[in-house]
């Protein structure tokens, strides 16, 4: 059931439970939106943003729905940034996936961890200092995509644009995505790898199998371009980041007959690059790679470049953050580099940010679920967060 936009208006809003439940309830597979940013804006409308529903598209990709919702005019704007879309269902669950079930002390449900509880945590938080400490001296934003688990095209670097135009500023943004490996205050992400995505075809002539020599078979051309591109690594690692990978994540020739040497043969691979590297020069080593290992055959390269690397180094925001992890937790987080791509790429280059949200054990994985305790000290964590900001 996708609930109604009214739906957390009698729920407590300094408890994360009720809101997470709600949100959790929307089937928001990218890129539907499945009612979840009405719920959300609902609640924040009710602690007093001024909320902007942002559509946007481009020809070929599916439309997204976003929300922008802001408390207050002044600087400085302190923004909490995220996504309410989920990745598919998948097999294997044990729960409702959409049911938002509680059992025992554990929510089970998409987003649980990723990250629907993270942003019922926020609007928890500052529900809770509103009414502890009223209104900020400044402005308290969230950014909230319905693109981020999708092709991220027409979500946070649109808002982020729009903002821009509107000469609107972010002075800090803290990202709810699961950063923690084990447990709650484990890690902080200050930064993220860059990402590109290849797709390789190699063209041959289709032909007979007893009779090789008629046909040109481009299987061997592929194997030895894949060869040369996972020969070596790409490099050791830098000062604020782990080595970069390259991945072989598919190879197919769609062939099903044993008699018949294929005309095409195709390969993709994802490669997540340091601060060693640029997006365009990584991409110009596999053109260059493929080139040579082609050896003249007809080859076909598509590149695509997701984000490149960044890092926002340690200080005023990091330190922020880390104080108020040990003051609920009592661990000291590590700041990380490690993982995916996250929106994150695309906001640190409007202000600081860095990411703190639930255990991800479970993000993408059937029965998906984060622990009632971490929903209540998540919760506590942005909450000290938001009072050191704006008693700085």
């Amino acid at each position: 059931m996708t609930p109604t936009a009214d739906s957390t208006a009698n729920a407590t809003l300094t408890d994360p439970l009720p809101l997470a439940r709600d949100l959790i309830r929307c089937a928001s597979v990218t890129p539907e939106d499945a009612g979840a940013l009405a719920v959300l804006e609902t609640a924040l409308t009710e602690l007093g943003f001024s909320c902007h529903r942002l559509r946007f598209e481009e020809d070929g990709t599916d439309p997204v729905e976003n929300l922008y919702a802001r408390l207050g005019t002044d600087g400085p704007n302190f923004c909490y940034a995220g996504h309410t879309d989920v990745v598919p269902v998948g097999q294997g669950w044990t729960k409702d996936p959409f049911a938002a079930e509680v059992a025992g002390d554990t929510l089970f449900g998409r987003g649980a961890a990723d990250m629907k509880g993270a942003i019922a945590c926020f609007v928890a938080a500052t529900a809770q200092y509103l009414e502890s400490r009223g209104a900020p001296a400044g402005s308290i934003s969230v950014l909230i995509t319905g693109d981020e688990e999708g092709p991220a095209v027409n979500g946070t670097k649109k808002v982020l644009d729009w903002l821009a135009e509107r000469g609107e500023t972010l002075d800090a943004c803290l990202v709810g995505e699961p950063t923690n490996p084990m447990a709650l205050g484990d890690m902080i992400k200050i930064g993220r790898r860059g990402s590109l995505n290849a797709r390789i075809t190699v063209l041959g002539t289709q032909g007979h199998a007893a009779y090789p020599h008629l046909a040109d078979n481009p299987i061997p051309v592929l194997l030895r371009i894949l060869t040369a591109l996972t020969a070596e690594r790409l490099d050791e690692g830098s000062d604020t980041f782990e080595p970069s990978t390259l991945t072989l994540t598919s190879v197919d020739v769609g062939n099903e007959a044993t008699n018949v040497i294929p005309g095409e043969a195709r390969a993709a691979l994802n490669v997540r690059f340091n601060d060693l590297h640029t997006g365009d020069g990584v991409s110009e080593w596999i053109r260059q790679t493929v080139n040579d290992a082609a050896d003249g055959a007809a080859v076909d390269v598509d590149i695509r470049i997701s984000g490149e690397s960044f890092v926002t180094p340690p200080g005023p925001l990091s330190d922020l953050v880390s104080a108020a992890v040990n003051a609920v937790t009592g661990r000291t987080p590590e700041l990380s580099t490690s993982g995916g791509t996250s929106d994150a790429r695309f906001i640190q280059a409007a202000c600081p940010v860095c990411e703190f949200g639930m255990v991800g054990q479970t993000m993408h994985k059937a029965d998906e679920r984060a622990a009632l305790t971490d929903l209540k000290d998540l919760t506590a964590i942005y909450r000290k967060v938001l009072e050191s900001y704006f008693a700085a």
